[in-house]
């Protein structure tokens, strides 16, 4: 909740936020999140960078609309990448909003750009 206060009080540059959680992550966190941050920029460019709850997220007038939570963070044994109810993922009455995400080869980089495709349209 702490970092939440702060984001709220924040005037900073989202982006720049975003890159600095990240870097503070460790290990395989960091890694994922980097690759992830990457794809997110050119598979979605309209969504802005910002920091929600302390994790790298990313909105659309100003909704977070994904978002990346360290498996470190959690004590978990995966990282998320998730997303918001703003996201358009809509299939039926009931569809995934969460993701395990453990690599990130060309499969799953492909389907975070669908997905991504969708949440925004």
């Amino acid at each position: 909740m702490k970092d939440r206060v702060r984001e709220l009080e924040s005037k900073g540059n989202g982006e720049s936020e975003v890159l600095a959680k990240i870097a503070s992550f460790k290990g395989a966190d960091r890694a994922l999140a980097e690759r992830l941050h990457a794809l997110v920029k050119t598979a979605a460019p309209s969504l802005k960078p910002k920091t929600w709850y302390g994790m790298p997220a990313y909105t659309k007038d100003d909704k977070v609309v994904c978002f990346f939570q360290s498996a470190s963070r959690f004590k978990t044994r995966y990282a998320t990448f998730g997303f918001s109810d703003k996201a358009k993922l809509d299939d039926g009455a009931m569809w995934p909003v969460g993701y395990a995400l453990k690599d990130l080869g060309s499969a799953e980089e492909a389907r975070i750009r669908a997905l991504l495709a969708k949440a925004i349209a």
